[in-house]
């Protein structure tokens, strides 16, 4: 039986040695320059990577990965694995506007990690050179370049003593709503996370054979849970094919993402909300007629809420190009275990709760749901998403933090998770994992994860409601932003999703009063004043609740994690500071 995945990368680079693990589109085209490699070359230079590595003794200490997207992060992460090192994937400076914000994430990952040895890409580690005035810890730290360690390094690798206890890699959290902490995720929890994934998707050695081990497509980032966890690392979990690019060349031309699944034809590809919302504004006719997307079986959606609006929308858009509705797959998971939690069904389509009673109903009717009217809305937008069900061998429960005790099904609480893929706590931090990994419940065995989210369950299947720190507690009624948000982006065409902003601040002698930030559409500027009595008269028709200020920005500013979640804290902190970027005018206090 595995004991890692370096055990299972053996396993395929001897039975399998010249089957493509990773496929690398280049400039994020399929037509353009691709770079590949085979599960028998990855061994060999993931050993290379790993034999350097042990030559200078530094086995269980951190490796700190600077790379750009491409196959030599995989190299350099299972090369870190390999060696028995502990993998911390980090970003690496990339331009101007990008330096400090990457420099003071980089620092304080340096520190917190307490990095031995820096692995990266040629270009990263020129760089880094240059940076000596503002990275002085860099002269205690020894830099190397992958590529530039040599295959025959391979001859002298040891195989590491690991056990399932062992800390494979730091995952640092993304700081939505704190300081980014290191999460221990072992040997043992990638294993098992691997295996819920696998049931969870349908990658049965059936489906598998049926695609021709073609099995992922990815432009996801790999410093990021979500990309590294799914689609590169469940391939070298089961020794198939994934289909990478990058996330840079996503967002410059979104439909790259369809046409590479049209290409390839993956069973799974995915990503947060947003994505698919960047898809639909290049769905012209002429990109329809040129795709085939019918054997994309799992789109899975997470990291972020997922919105009904925008699994209609999807699912109607491209059903001309074979899309099925059932594809459709949102999920629900987070770094602190390891990274899915709970998964839809395969060949299902979303779960929208108490949106039954609205299928009948007209468009705007049921579009309205006391939000109001929106051109192009359809039955069940603002309906609940469901996040499926609990991997085999996770356990889930809604529980009141205050009272460690669990709250029966429909009931709104905090998220609480054990299982396998439950990783060890946070590097170096031992009350922080007292706080979330050992939390207890009565009349329960065992110790639970709390997860800081909110939701419920119904029939089995989680839904996710909000941030128990971003809870808004107005005149004694409890109000999730995200629910705000909605109601605000489904007011008006010009308001982009995903990126509304809701919060409360003190509003003085009237206690707490909520604040909307939003990003517009530059070509709504015109329209600033009706899109902003909009938002106020559908969040107040909805929620009952009179906003308090309601502040259009540009696109692109509101704050926002590597994963794309809204910082509703850093946006409170830009408002109440005045340095939002403000459509026509500066901040309101």
């Amino acid at each position: 039986m595995a004991r890692s995945l370096v055990d299972l990368l053996t396993t395929h680079a001897s039975r399998q040695p010249d089957r493509t693990a990773y496929r690398y589109l280049v400039t994020g085209d399929c037509d353009g320059e691709i770079q590949d490699i085979s599960y028998g070359r990855l061994a060999e230079r993931s050993r290379a990577v790993a034999a350097w590595l042990q030559e200078r003794g530094l086995a269980g200490s951190r490796a700190m990965l600077l790379y750009p997207p491409g196959i030599e992060f995989i190299c350099g992460y299972l090369g870190c694995l390999s060696a028995g090192v502990v993998a911390v994937p980090g970003v690496p400076p990339q331009g101007r506007s990008q330096n400090h914000r990457a420099l003071l994430r980089m620092k304080r990952l340096i520190a917190d990690a307490d990095a031995k040895v820096i692995l990266g890409g040629r270009e990263v580690i020129a760089a880094l050179a240059t940076m000596s005035e503002h990275l002085p810890e860099l002269a205690e730290i020894t830099c190397v370049a992958t590529e530039d360690v040599p295959d025959e390094a391979a001859g002298s690798w040891r195989e590491p003593d690991l056990t399932a206890d062992s800390v494979a890699f730091l995952q640092y959290t993304s700081g939505s709503t704190s300081a980014p902490r290191g999460v221990m995720v072992t040997h043992g929890n990638l294993l098992d996370n691997e295996r819920v994934i696998t049931e969870r998707m349908g990658h049965t050695p059936d489906v598998i054979e049926e695609y021709d081990h073609e099995l992922f497509v990815s432009w996801l980032p790999v410093y990021h849970d979500m990309g590294l966890i799914g689609p590169v690392l469940n391939a070298a979990y089961l020794g198939v094919t994934a289909t990478l690019f990058s996330p840079l060349h996503f967002l410059q031309r979104p439909e790259r993402w369809l046409t590479a699944v049209s290409r390839y034809r993956p069973h799974t590809s995915g990503g947060p909300n947003f994505a698919y919302e960047l898809c639909l504004k290049q769905a012209t006719p002429d990109l329809l007629d040129g795709l085939d997307l019918s054997r994309w079986k799992v789109a899975f959606n997470g990291a972020e809420p997922v919105r009904a609006a925008t699994l209609r929308r999807f699912a109607e858009t491209f059903a001309p190009a074979g899309f099925r509705r059932e594809s459709l797959y949102p999920c629900y998971g987070l770094a602190e275990a390891t990274l899915i939690v709970t998964g839809s069904s395969v060949q299902a389509p979303p779960t929208l709760a108490d949106a039954d009673a609205d299928a009948d109903a007209d468009a705007d009717a049921a579009a309205t749901d006391g939000v109001g009217t929106v051109t192009g809305a359809g039955p069940g937008d603002a309906a609940a998403v469901g996040s499926g069900r609990p991997g085999p061998g996770i356990t889930v429960v809604i529980a009141d933090p205050e009272r460690q005790e669990e709250l029966p099904e429909g009931e709104v609480g905090e998220i609480w998770v054990s299982g396998g893929s439950v990783a060890k706590g946070y590097w170096r931090n031992a009350l922080a994992t007292r706080e979330t990994f050992r939390a207890t419940l009565k009349g329960r065995e065992g110790r639970f994860l709390r997860t800081g989210d909110l939701g419920c369950l119904r029939d089995g299947e989680l839904f996710v409601t909000g941030r128990l720190k971003d809870l808004m507690v107005i005149d004694g009624r409890n109000h999730y932003p995200q629910d705000l948000e909605l109601s605000a982006e489904m007011s008006h065409w010009a308001l982009r999703p995903g990126c509304t902003a809701a919060f409360s601040v003190d509003g003085g002698g009237e206690g707490e009063q909520p604040v909307v930030v939003a990003e517009t559409a530059p070509e709504a500027a015109g329209e600033s004043e009706k899109i902003i009595d909009l938002i106020r008269g559908a969040i107040g028709e909805a929620h009952g609740l009179p906003v308090r200020d309601v502040v259009l920005v540009h696109p692109g500013t509101i704050p926002k994690t590597s994963s794309g979640k809204i910082q509703r804290r850093a946006s409170r902190a830009a408002y109440l500071e005045g340095t939002l970027s403000l459509v026509g005018g500066p901040a309101t206090r």
